[in-house]
């Protein structure tokens, strides 16, 4: 299969251009390198065939796609973002080039897609209250000043974090998930118009070697392993007992294989978690990270971005079940790994 994976030479995508290769698959890379999230220029596997440039650029765009069967859709502006001036940013970034890429794939007869969603489409995660299952409203500013960072339900109540399935109502709390949301409203429609196949992959906490160093768009992963490599302690917000679900990179790169495939067998959208199954707390990742890597104990800062939910934990049921896709890397043993492994360049 001839393969295009935009945003090839980032982190998720380098990850996935590899195991497309190890299977055998012919690949074709298109990236900008943009300078926000690559320190310098990174190395290319010399079996890819390399394009710089932007997604949003239709005629670079429609000569990438040239001979191509599939599309593996992983360029994006990432993570939370510094203030609301970034908005333009990301909604060109992700909505305007997803929607040149899928003009440029109509009009060229491509019908095979998988794209990079992510968890932050659903807000807060799923929890069980007094009444039942329900998505409780994003947390006062009031609240988290005093350190009250459990949401509550509507009498005061605790409610207890659930795992979050893909038929849960999405609430997109900040500018970057609702470009990500957006990016699957397009890619419903185009599938919709050209009968074709998309498969959003809504990521969880990605982690792994190669992740970005020294950016304010990177994960929270990153963030620590950044500071440790200084040699200074991670700092954790709120009180670091927040709930997420921590997938390594490589069976990321594994469930893209298999939606590629899905997306040979099948016709309309369908959205997939992706993510280990597993419930890690931030304050267990930081202590992980230190430890293995022999650094400064994390702090826990108090501190916290109001666009940050508090729990939000994945059922990949539904990827296990229809794409036979299963996760191969522990918590533990990754963590392990990422503790002493290499990072990008500083972005500067």
């Amino acid at each position: 299969m001839r393969l295009l994976v935009t945003g090839g030479a980032g982190f998720i995508g380098t990850a996935v251009v590899e195991a497309a290769l190890d299977a055998g698959h012919t690949v074709r890379v298109l990236d900008s390198l943009r300078s926000d999230v690559h320190g310098g220029e990174p190395a290319v596997d010399g079996r890819v065939e390399f394009v710089r440039g932007d997604v949003r650029d239709s005629d670079t765009v429609t000569a990438a796609l040239d001979g191509i069967d599939a599309v593996c859709h992983q360029a994006a502006k990432v993570g939370l973002g510094v203030d609301f001036s970034d908005a333009p940013d990301y909604v060109s970034s992700n909505e305007l080039g997803t929607a040149v890429l899928l003009a440029a794939m109509a009009q060229t007869g491509i019908r095979r897609l998988v794209q990079a969603s992510s968890m932050v489409v659903y807000g807060e995660g799923a929890y069980l209250g007094a009444g039942g299952p329900t998505r409780p409203a994003a947390r006062l500013e009031r609240d988290l000043r005093a350190g009250r960072f459990d949401p509550l339900d509507a009498h005061g109540g605790m409610l207890e974090p659930l795992l979050i399935d893909e038929d849960a109502p999405l609430d997109p709390r900040n500018v970057y998930a609702s470009s990500k949301l957006g990016q699957e409203y397009l890619a419903t429609t185009w599938a919709r118009s050209t009968g074709g196949a998309a498969a959003a992959l809504r990521y969880h906490n990605v982690y792994g070697p190669g992740m970005p160093q020294n950016t304010p768009y990177a994960g929270v992963a990153s963030l620590f392993r950044s500071a440790l490599e200084r040699g200074e302690a991670p700092r954790v917000f709120e009180d670091g007992r927040q709930r997420r679900d921590f997938v390594h990179v490589r069976d990321v790169a594994a469930a893209n294989l298999a939606a590629i495939e899905w997306t040979a067998r099948a016709t309309g959208s369908r959205a997939f978690n992706v993510g280990s199954g597993n419930v890690h707390t931030i304050g267990e990742v930081a202590e992980q990270l230190s430890a293995h890597s022999a650094g400064p104990a994390p702090v826990i800062t108090g501190e916290y971005r109001l666009g940050d939910v508090r729990h939000i934990t994945a059922s990949s049921e539904r990827l296990k079940s229809e794409l036979g896709w299963a996760p191969t890397m522990t918590f533990e043993a990754g963590m392990r790994e990422f503790a002493t492994a290499p990072l990008r360049a500083a972005v500067l």
